[in-house]
This record gives structure tokens, sequence and C-alpha cells, in this order.
């Protein structure tokens, strides 16, 4: 079986096809998902959807890229995150790639989760693009990880270097790979997915974002988190059901979710 560690299932264009979402992933063997959290507006969205169905859950957080959105506070995520549904604060970090200028703020909103995060003691998922050095570096300074007394949590959608996944992995995180390792032109995410231990990686769509080969252009969903598996195991060499078993496995036990 497989498990979609991030997805974006509220948003409009999936939620108006729910049961045909939840049908494809029965078919494809993927038998629990993750939505998570963008802003604090649709969060009782996110909730919604995880409360209604067994084998969702969900995240509270705010993105690194949304500005005309209200901030959250330690206060709130701690608050939010109080149910039993919410197994994970973010999605957070930091996104240089589309916004310019003064990001401090963007810095401050991922101390803010990073610390909801110890006190929760759920774990983060991080979003870095254009932006490693200083995610790692506020990740270290606030506690980020079991190294440093906080809780482990995942670099999602990972396109990092292997120099950035090992820094990572130091502290305890785990690395998901979404459908940009299927890409022809992902030779680098490749030779990384290579070297990161299946005991440390998860699998993801990111939909409606990213669907993977054979699929690519489409919109994401889901059900189509097996390709991704089928390419990793391609790319270690190794049976599919290891992977299958290895990933579903981190995420239960990151997450700490009991299976059912």
């Amino acid at each position: 079986m497989y498990i979609d560690s991030h997805c974006h299932i509220n948003f409009p264009e999936l939620a108006a096809r729910m049961p045909e979402l939840l049908a494809k992933m029965e078919e494809n063997k993927v038998t629990h998902a993750l939505c998570v959290s963008v802003d604090l507006p649709d969060f009782p969205q996110v909730l919604a959807l995880a409360e209604q169905y067994p084998h969702i859950y969900a995240s509270v957080g705010v993105h690194p890229d949304y500005i005309d959105t209200p901030e959250p506070t330690v206060e709130q995520l701690v608050e939010l995150s109080d149910h039993p549904k919410i197994i994970a604060i973010g999605e957070t970090g930091l996104d240089y790639f589309r916004l310019e200028g003064d990001l401090e703020w963007q810095r401050e909103r991922f101390r803010t989760h990073i610390r909801a995060s110890r006190i929760t003691r759920k774990p983060l998922i991080i979003h870095t693009r254009a932006a490693s050095a200083d995610t790692i570096r506020i990740m270290q300074e606030e506690g980020a990880g079991t190294d440093k007394g906080g809780v482990a949590g995942v670099m999602h959608c990972f396109t990092e270097s292997l120099e950035v996944a090992e820094a990572a992995l130091a502290m305890g995180f785990y690395i998901s790979f979404s459908g940009i390792v299927t890409f022809k032109s992902a030779k680098d995410l490749q030779a990384v997915a290579r070297a990161v231990p299946l005991e440390r990686t998860l699998i993801e769509t990111d939909s409606p974002y990213l669907a993977p080969m054979p699929h690519r252009g489409k919109m994401n969903e889901p059900g189509f988190v097996r390709h991704v598996a089928e390419y990793i195991a391609s790319l270690k060499d190794v049976p599919l059901s290891q992977v299958a078993a290895h990933t579903t496995d981190n995420f239960f036990n990151l997450f700490n979710v009991v299976r059912g």
C-alpha cells in the first residue's frame, strides 16, 4: 500500500471531484493521505475533510509565500493543532523563488511554526525553494529536529542538493519526493533519491500540482503517488514492495498515526 504524505485536496479543483479522487486512491492502493494547510482562512476546510474521512489527516500552517493572509501566532497554531486528526505543523519554511525584497517576515513566520512544533511535539512540514541555506540555519537556531530536542519533520517536495538532504537527515528529518523525481530533466534529484535511505524516505503528490510521469501536465491527485514509489524503486533497483513498506512505515512513525 501507499500513502500520499502531502496533498491539497481541499483546493476547489480537487474538492469538487472528491468521490472520484477517493475511488482512485482505493484503486491504486493509496490507503491514507495528509491534506496540508497553506493558510488560516482555509484551514476549516482542511480540518473538515480530515474529520469526514477516517483515512485523511491534516496539518495546520501558513505557506511561506502567502503574503496577503493573516499571520499566525505560536498560540494560534498550538490551539488549532489540538485535534487528533491534526498530525503536523505546516507547511512552513522559506521560498525566495517568487518573492523579492525584505523577506524577514517570511523568516519570522518560519520561526513561529518551529516554536509551535516544539510546544505541541507535532512534526514540521517544511517547504524550501531557493532558500536552503537560510532554511537549515533557522531550523538549527530554533531547535527544529530531534538533535536539538525538537521533533522530527519532513522536507517536502524535495528538490535541493544532497548536502541539504544530509543536513536535514542529521537533524532527524525525512525527505519526501514528489512527481518531480520522475521527470527526465531531474537527474540531480534522482541522484539524491538514490542516496537517501529508504528508512528516511516519504512519497507525495503535492496535488493538484506536479503530476508524475506518465501523467505529467495533467491535474495531480493522491492516486498518482504510486508512480512516485514505482520510480524510486527503479532508481534504487529494489522491489516496489520494499519502497511501499518503508514509506508507509515512515509515515506512521513520523506523524505518530495509529495504523487502522
